[in-house]
């Protein structure tokens, strides 16, 4: 047999080889590298979350960079104690700012998105158009006539006062939210049942579709609840440490002269759990409630 004739063989022997196999390795191969990149990126997530962690139960004499990572000799609660009593007060006005305003947001976005979506009338378009448009006015820009017109108005500062301008800041994004789900999700045939049975707009939307909007309103809800929580802007504007939410406790906690990192760092912590919680009770709704006003049926 000579050399071409062993060549030929070979080639042969390659092509009758099954593909099955060759596919197989390749689906191994993605998948190791898929997970490999995932744990990476997990890693470099919870780094950070591991030095805060850490930190918060060490005592002063063992804070500094060279130890960073390493794990407390003598673990202490002492610097969460101090960050509780710091931010306790705060705490419990930050949910009565933030539940109302996620609420009362996204009831508001609703109603809109529901009559831009599904009942039009003359003019509709321009309406949303001007209704988004307060989405890309930057805070900065607004704040100081913003001030003078809650005053004028005669809000009571403070928690008060941040639940209003929320609400108004959060009608935009949570119209278009809902209006993109009632216009792709909800069929059309349900409003066309309601009117033929009588049902006008109010009573339409009062019955029948907000029972749908549970998906929808998962999104707008934790949306709205961690854009209240963790703002610090408006809240340094309008309130105060006497009268305002965490943020602006948790900046003075951690913005003193000599500054209590252990302390700082369990404030951090305790500032962040509600937002988790909230994803972690409704993270698995959310991006369903995203996709369903994303897709037309």
């Amino acid at each position: 047999m000579t050399a071409t004739d062993l060549t030929r063989s070979a080639r042969a022997a390659n092509h009758a080889r099954p593909p099955g196999r060759r596919t197989g390795a390749r689906a191994v191969s993605a998948h190791t590298a898929k997970y490999t990149l995932l744990i990476l990126s997990v890693l470099v997530v919870l780094m950070p979350v591991y030095v805060l962690v850490v930190t918060s139960f060490k005592s002063g004499s063992e804070i500094g960079v060279t130890g960073q990572w390493n794990l407390p000799k003598h673990w202490t609660t002492a610097s969460w104690d101090k960050a509780w009593r710091a931010l306790g007060p705060s705490f419990g006005r930050t949910f009565q700012m933030a539940i109302p305003v996620a609420l009362i947001s996204s009831l508001i976005g609703s109603a809109n998105g529901f009559v831009l979506s599904r009942w039009r009338f003359p003019g509709a378009d321009l309406v949303f158009t001007l209704i988004l448009f307060g989405m890309f006015v930057p805070y900065q820009a607004v704040m100081i006539p913003l001030r003078q017109i809650v005053q004028n108005i005669g809000i009571t500062p403070g928690i008060p006062t941040l639940i209003f301008v929320h609400c108004v800041y959060g009608i935009p994004i949570c119209t278009l939210i809902l209006r993109n789900y009632y216009a792709t999700t909800v069929p059309e045939e349900v409003i066309e049942a309601a009117r033929v049975d009588g049902a006008g707009m109010l009573r339409t939307f009062w019955s029948i579709i907000l029972r749908l909007s549970a998906p929808g309103f998962v999104v707008t809800i934790i949306w709205q609840f961690t854009s209240a929580w963790n703002d610090y802007l408006f809240a340094i504007f309008l309130s105060n440490t006497r009268n305002g939410p965490i943020t602006i406790a948790l900046n003075a906690l951690a913005g003193a002269q000599s500054p209590d990192y252990a302390a700082s760092m369990a404030g951090a912590l305790i500032t962040s759990l509600p937002t988790l919680v909230v994803y972690i009770l409704l993270g698995r709704w959310f991006i369903g409630g995203l996709m369903a006003g994303s897709v037309k049926n």
